[in-house]
């Protein structure tokens, strides 16, 4: 029988024939982070490069308003694109005010090349009490911060900030304003990280059909993890009519973080919706891990360091009875919900205190020993004996 025959899938078949559009948000929102170390501009170059490999669509460049580092970094990743031919439409963060909008227009103006200006603004009542601001103030700053772009043809996604807490009429006010002045596309964003999936697909589905209707503009996806729930409302929002969706490798960003590209791209791809090879994603995280200064946990989804290890017996047990009969796929499915070949990555089967004799006689088998009972129970005593899986070096010792 096949893998399909014997997994009995209740999540039911996903593709629709829609593509989803992924944009990277590592070097500007994943930078954010209160706890992450800002790369150097060679570091960035080298990240876009993996990224472009990996079928990711998009980049956050940064937010060239930050400062002459920023806008620095934001201008030599313009030129890698533009020489290199990266296959990535290049965007950057910029606040709904002149000073930061012109740069967007200056930058793309000395490279030659496309810049999207990803134009945000806040929304919610909550933050218009802060701020002070009316509804007529939010219309008309959207109004001419995308009419000051498109004078300077630059391409423009506006984004309303904390749109999962504002009112329907205000997001409906400035979005029509902004695709009336030219925008491109339009971003939701769930700054704080507050919906839920049933909330994401409510606010879709009304800025599509009272929105967008009929309009060639496309819909953006920007979450936050907050509730820890990044990815599921990432993937609710493609489902609701969403087409460009937002994350950060590893999640990096802040507070909480953002919504995990690396772990939405495995989901995408079991869905039915491949963006391409994966088995790079691992060495990307530990690149982006090592670089950002941040640790992958072990039990991080498909990339941490447990994602394919059991020290279980009865697991272990099935997954060597599959592999005994030769069947690999089968080993990688019987107790995994990933198939580790995915990522490039394989079973492992370790030796601790919840073992049982199949996790030792794999070892020895791969190990070139000879499984004899007494080997056997001697490895296994000394495991029912440690606090942790083994150490090689350990089970060395022993034998």
């Amino acid at each position: 029988m096949t893998l399909d025959e014997l997994i009995n899938d209740w999540n039911g078949p996903q593709a629709e024939g829609r593509i989803p559009i992924l944009l990277d948000e590592t070097l500007r929102d994943g930078l954010q982070s209160p706890s992450v170390r800002d790369p150097d501009i060679a570091a960035k170059r080298d990240l876009i490069h993996r990224l472009a490999s990996l079928g990711v669509d998009a980049v956050d460049l940064g937010m060239p308003g930050a400062g002459p580092k920023a806008l620095a970094a934001v201008r030599a990743l313009m030129v890698e694109i533009r020489d290199h031919r990266l296959p990535l439409q290049p965007n950057v963060a910029v606040r709904t005010i002149e000073a930061d909008l012109i740069q967007v227009a200056e930058i793309q103006q000395r490279v030659g090349f496309p810049l999207e200006a990803g134009a945000f603004l806040g929304s919610s009542p909550i933050r218009m009490d802060v701020e002070g601001w009316d509804l007529a103030f939010l219309v008309d700053t959207a109004r001419k911060a995308v009419a000051f772009c498109r004078r300077h043809d630059v391409p423009v996604m506006m984004v309303t900030e904390d749109s999962t807490r504002a009112r329907p009429d205000v997001l409906k006010a400035i979005y029509v304003a902004a695709l009336d002045e030219g925008a491109q596309s339009i971003c939701l964003s769930d700054t704080c990280g507050h919906a839920t999936p049933d909330g994401v697909r409510r606010l879709v589905r009304f800025i599509r059909d009272e929105v967008v209707r009929d309009r060639p503009v496309n819909i953006d996806w920007h979450g936050h993890n907050d509730r820890g729930l990044g990815v599921a409302n990432a993937i609710a929002a493609f489902e609701a009519g969403a087409d460009r969706l937002h994350g950060t490798i590893l999640g990096i960003g802040e507070r909480c973080g953002n919504v995990a590209l690396d772990q939405l791209m495995i989901n995408l791809h079991l869905m039915g919706y491949p963006k391409g090879d994966l088995t790079d994603l691992p060495a990307l995280a530990e690149r982006v891990a090592e670089l950002c200064d941040v640790v992958i946990p072990a039990n991080y989804p498909v990339l941490g360091r447990d994602a394919f290890r059991t020290g279980t017996g009865v697991h272990a047990a099935a997954i060597v009875k599959a592999l005994h009969r030769g069947d690999v796929d089968l080993a990688d499915a019987v107790y995994s919900g990933v198939p580790a070949a995915l990522v490039g990555r394989r079973q492992e089967i370790e030796i601790g205190p919840m073992a049982g004799h199949s996790n030792v006689i794999y070892w020895l088998e791969l190990n070139g020993y000879d499984p004899s009972p007494d080997r056997v129970e001697r490895v296994l005593q000394a495991a029912k004996n440690s606090p942790r899986i083994l150490s090689e070096a350990q089970i060395r010792a022993v034998l």
